[in-house]
């Protein structure tokens, strides 16, 4: 039973540090589902394999904590091995119907609805947060809730490629604001940074841009070719047009 006991013990710990750096991630502006993909990735040894993955690395502050999950998954992974074969053994010895495995299946299923409810979601991030705050020099302002990125929002760094309808044109030439989408910043292919770039400022080749808006227009813009690119844009722009009207009958409403 005590082999049972440790290794539920050891599963929940690892579910805690996963989500722990998951939720520090959150608060370096990387996106959640991101965070927790990448977060789990490094505390299980596996590798990334997404396009997130140069955002993380390149970052200093996410590069640390990366580092932390990588280290305590690997010791992690000894006492798992020597907790699982003791278990093993445990239910060998006393049957596959015994005590110890209504034990097991019995935590492993709590954990896994815990895992998928969002009220301990809610409670379980708030202590993250307040302990992240307090026991690190993290930066753990929550640009995610600052942003509204659990909506339909989100910041992305977009790669300009050769035929994409971005390249070669000025900011006031895009009119991207039209779409609802606002230009944050700018990486050349050379390294150099701009912040908050005026209209001016051309989108080159190789470049990565970094945007905020909603989530469908910056999927489009990062797949949108120069053939059907005005076209796209439009549509774009009458499906801003249509949200703004409505938010405008909201605030009205919500006024009178």
């Amino acid at each position: 039973m005590t082999a049972v006991i440790s290794l539920l013990i050891i599963i929940s710990l690892s579910v805690l540090i996963t989500r722990i750096g998951a939720m520090a991630l959150v608060h370096t502006g990387l996106a959640k589902e991101a965070a927790k993909f990448q977060a789990r990735s490094a505390f299980l040894g596996v590798g990334f394999t997404t396009k997130e993955s140069e955002l993380v690395v390149n970052n200093p502050v996410r590069r640390k904590i990366l580092t932390s999950l990588i280290f305590f998954g690997n010791a992690g992974v000894v006492t798992t091995i020597s907790s699982v074969v003791f278990s093993v053994i445990s239910i060998e010895r006393s049957g596959f119907f015994s005590t110890e495995v209504l034990v097991l299946v019995g935590g492993l299923l709590v954990l896994l609805v815990l895992s998928y409810s969002k009220w301990v979601d809610r409670k379980l991030s708030r202590l993250i947060d307040l302990a992240l705050r307090k026991y690190t020099e993290l930066d753990v302002t929550d640009y995610y809730g600052l942003l509204h990125l659990e909506e339909s929002y989100r910041i992305a760094e977009i790669r300009v490629k050769e035929k994409n309808w971005m390249a070669n044109k000025t900011l006031d030439e895009l009119k991207l604001d039209d779409e609802g989408i606002r230009v944050l910043g700018l990486r050349r292919g050379n390294g150099k940074y701009i912040g908050a770039p005026v209209g001016e400022t051309e989108v080159r080749e190789k470049d990565i841009i970094v945007l905020y808006g909603r989530i469908s227009v910056l999927e489009n813009l990062e797949d949108r070719q120069n053939e059907t690119g005005d076209t796209e844009h439009r549509q774009a722009v009458n499906e801003q047009e249509q949200i703004e009207k409505e938010q405008q009958k909201e605030e009205k409403a919500s006024a009178g």
